[in-house]
Formats: structure tokens, sequence, C-alpha cells
């Protein structure tokens, strides 16, 4: 099953600044950039921001390819909504837009690109700790996400497979041939994780405290 088409780099071995920065300092990055897609009025500063972390993606050594593999998923459908803001807004907004969610996209591969997964998991169970006065499972979250992770590659690479076999039968324009096995196959991949989860005693629910209480 391939996994390509995944809208983040995987991680990629080094030792640059990048790979070494706190990874504090890679979330509030990604932090930035989210509200910077929100205030950023101005399209050439939304494409220097853009340049800056291309810079930054390639400092890091993760190289060009593996950041154009990165972004070009996400290309179709930024030129949708890049052709439909233009038409209802003009020119400038439209590209405003576009390059506002590059920028967040090549913000998160940087931190994917140079953060270990266990490192970035470790991280996630850290900031949601505070959260667990409120009743919140900081292992739990850590785990939602690395199960994430895992699957939206898984499924991307089902797609791939089965429009390649469609297209070689001469269905590659039928939907029903595309989302069908798809769904099949991922409803398996859910029930697997599900399962391996269960043997391993990881996501269930912890016991309340107190006495067990009979019905009968």
């Amino acid at each position: 099953m391939r996994g390509h088409g995944f809208l983040l780099a995987h991680y990629v071995p080094g030792s640059s600044p990048v790979h070494r920065a706190p990874l504090w300092l890679k979330f509030l990055l990604v932090l930035a950039c989210g509200m910077a897609s929100f205030l950023v009025a101005d399209w050439a500063a939304a494409a220097a921001g853009l340049g800056l972390l291309c810079g930054v993606y390639l400092f890091s050594g993760a190289g060009a390819a593996r950041l154009l593999r990165a972004v070009r998923p996400v290309l179709p459908v930024l030129a949708v909504i890049g052709l439909y803001q233009w038409w209802q807004l003009g020119g400038a907004p439209a590209a405003r837009i576009v390059l506002n969610v590059l920028v967040c996209v090549v913000a998160a591969s940087i931190l994917t690109a140079t953060t270990p997964v266990q490192a970035l998991l470790d991280g996630v169970a850290s900031l949601a700790r505070p959260f667990r006065r409120l009743g919140a499972d900081p292992e739990r979250f850590a785990l939602t996400i690395a199960i994430m992770l895992r699957s939206i590659p898984f499924i991307a690479g089902a797609y791939a497979d089965v429009r390649d076999s469609a297209r070689a039968r001469g269905l590659d324009r039928n939907p029903r041939a595309l989302v069908l096995p798809v769904f099949i196959t991922t409803v398996a991949f859910a029930r697997q994780t599900g399962d391996a989860l269960a043997a391993r005693g990881l996501g269930e629910a912890e016991e309340p405290d107190g006495p067990e209480v009979r019905l009968v």
C-alpha cells in the first residue's frame, strides 16, 4: 500500500539547527503561521513568508523534492479555491488566501520533517497535560494523533491503488469503482487497528474509582 499523497512531510533524520530547535519553538512557528493566515492582508507579505519558510525547510536538509511531495496534494484544491476567490474578490485576495494556506502547510511540514514521531507525540501529550484537570487524558490524545498520522497516508495509498486499478479496467470515471473499495479498505483498516489496540489494552476507558457495584 503506497503512502504518497500525505499532506505533511515525513521525518528526515538530520543534525541541522532546525532539527535541534526546541519542539516548543516549532509548535510556536506552526501556531504563528496559523494565526498569520487570518491577519495577513497583503499577498506580497504572504509570498515573502512562504519564501522564508521554504528557505527554512531547505536549510534543514530535507530536500526540495520532499517539500514538493508534501505540497503537491493540496495544489488542485488550492487551484479551485483560488479561481473561486479570484472570481468573487479579485486576484490579490485570491493570491493571499492561497499563499496563506501554503504557509500553514509548509510550516507543518517543517515540524514533521525535523521532529521524530515519538518526540512529536510526547510533545503533544505534554501540551495536553494541563487539561487533565478538565478530564482530558494526554496519553489518549497523543494516541489519537498517532493513529491519525498513520491512517492518513494509508487511506491516501489505498485511494491511489484503487484509482490505478480502476484506470486499468477503464473505470477511472466511475465514482462507485473508486469510492466503494476505498471505503471497504478503510473500514477493514479501522477494525484491525481497533483490534490491535484492544489486544494491548490501549484506548480503553479507565475504571472509575470506588467500589464495584453489582446489579444482581
